[in-house]
């Protein structure tokens, strides 16, 4: 196994909670990348999306990504990260990557606030577009992937930690 695991999944999927539920389970440390670039940036994904653009948001996400060099760390990824390839290769490099699979309709159950969230889209794509835009994407890297609809957080990250191990 790999020294590192990685989760990617749709916003909503449950990568960050589910991250730190798995770190302290394998006693691993914990990485977000949405909040590493909220520290960086010293603004808010919404902020930076604000500012500029998705594409920006998704070039910065792709910076700190390439910067990250851990052992034995659960690493959360922004939903957005699979569109880079240097991102997705670095990561594929020092983790196993695992896709947290939810469905469209659980994911807008659970979203409520997607016009704020700081979600890397276009500003005329669907929730939905970008829904199925993506599931390509974390298809192509998953080396692992967990169907998360209808397990609690805890199960999941039990059962992650079952699989790898």
């Amino acid at each position: 196994m790999k020294s590192n695991l990685t989760l990617i999944g749709m916003p909503g999927a449950g990568k960050s909670t589910i991250g730190i539920i798995l770190a302290k389970v394998l006693s691993f440390g914990f990485i977000d990348t949405d909040i590493l670039i909220q520290i960086n940036r010293q603004m808010s994904l919404q902020q930076i999306l604000d500012q500029s653009d998705h594409l920006n948001l998704r070039k910065i996400e792709e910076e700190e990504i390439l910067k990250i060099n851990v052992v034995n760390h659960v690493i959360a990824t922004g939903g957005s990260a699979v569109y880079s390839e240097k991102a997705m290769n670095h990561l594929q490099a020092i983790s196993t990557i695992i896709f947290l699979e939810v469905g469209y309709e659980e994911l807008t159950r659970r979203i409520h606030n997607f016009t704020t969230r700081g979600i890397a889209k276009s500003k005329d794509q669907s929730f939905r577009d970008l829904y199925e835009e993506r599931q390509v994407l974390y298809n192509r890297y998953a080396q692992l992937k967990i169907d998360c609809n209808v397990l609690s957080q805890e199960e999941i990250a039990g059962e992650i930690s079952q699989k790898i191990s």
